[in-house]
């Protein structure tokens, strides 16, 4: 149901954006990468973190990783990563299908001041076989305008 409670989110708030669906997985970054064309970076992963008591999701780019530090001061307290559960609990997405559409209840959403070397990104679509292609600006637009400085990229 992941996949329609996308579907339907982005019809409402969104309806000139497609769900695309795929034969193959894009299950992770690799995956989603060779199936888009496109360079890992430029997939948005979504990540489930919760800092104290609060639950929030981070979408940053596909090779970037969460950093502790800056995650820290960032967000005002450590951050830990949930578990597959817990993520499906809150999100209703599968890990892998994970997004920052179609969610059961409102959660803070930030995106991470690394994607910002693109122009256009793709997040899962709420499945392990679909995304979500769109402009960078549309996305933060999606997501509140919440920008973070948390990840880590690999240096060239």
């Amino acid at each position: 149901m992941s996949l329609e409670t996308v579907r339907a989110d982005l019809a409402r708030r969104a309806p000139d954006l497609a769900v695309m669906v795929t034969g193959e997985s894009t299950a992770t970054v690799a995956l989603a990468a060779a199936v888009h064309g496109v360079e890992p970076g430029q997939i948005a992963k979504t990540l489930c973190i919760r800092v104290g008591e609060t639950v929030l999701l981070l979408v940053t780019r596909g090779d970037a990783r969460l950093d502790n530090q800056k995650a820290k001061a960032a967000f005002g307290g450590r951050p830990r990563m949930l578990g597959a559960e817990e993520v499906e609990a809150l999100t209703s997405h599968k890990v892998g299908g994970v997004c920052p559409f179609g969610l059961p209840q409102p959660l803070p959403i930030h995106c991470d001041v690394s994607l910002k070397i693109y122009d256009e990104v793709i997040p899962a679509g709420g499945d392990t076989h679909a995304s979500v292609r769109l402009p960078l600006a549309r996305l933060l637009d999606l997501c509140g305008n919440r920008w973070a400085d948390a990840c880590s990229v690999p240096q060239a």
